[in-house]
């Protein structure tokens, strides 16, 4: 299995919140929902496939393999946690989730495991 770099995590967040809010994802709603453009969206569809993270129908919708709903879910917690931390922290919602998605690729276990346990004593 390859290793993922951040673009390919963000796709995989992508796919897994828009399978959360939607039936069937296809690429063109991945390239709506992050705002990229259809050829990058494409490229990376292909190589989360061939890394095997996700799954492409003879229809063109995605479902993530049970890897890639791992790592999705991953990074959607990390994501939740970040955005949670930096709101406590009184920076408004939009921002620490534009600044959580930053973050959440980058930070330690460790580290994310001590934000968890400050905002559970809060």
């Amino acid at each position: 299995m390859a290793k993922l770099l951040e673009s390919g995590e963000m796709y995989l967040e992508a796919i897994l919140v828009l399978t959360k809010e939607k039936q069937a994802v296809r690429s063109l709603d991945v390239a709506e929902y992050r705002n990229f453009s259809k050829p990058s969206v494409s490229r990376a569809v292909k190589l989360l496939k061939d890394g095997g993270y996700i799954t492409v129908d003879k229809d063109g919708y995605i479902l993530l393999t049970d890897v890639g709903r791992e790592v999705a879910e991953k990074i959607y917690h990390r994501h939740r946690v970040l955005t949670e931390f930096l709101v406590s922290l009184g920076v408004d919602e939009d921002t620490a989730s534009q600044d959580a998605c930053k973050m959440e690729h980058v930070i330690s276990d460790t580290t994310l495991e001590a934000i968890k346990l400050h905002l559970e004593k809060q």
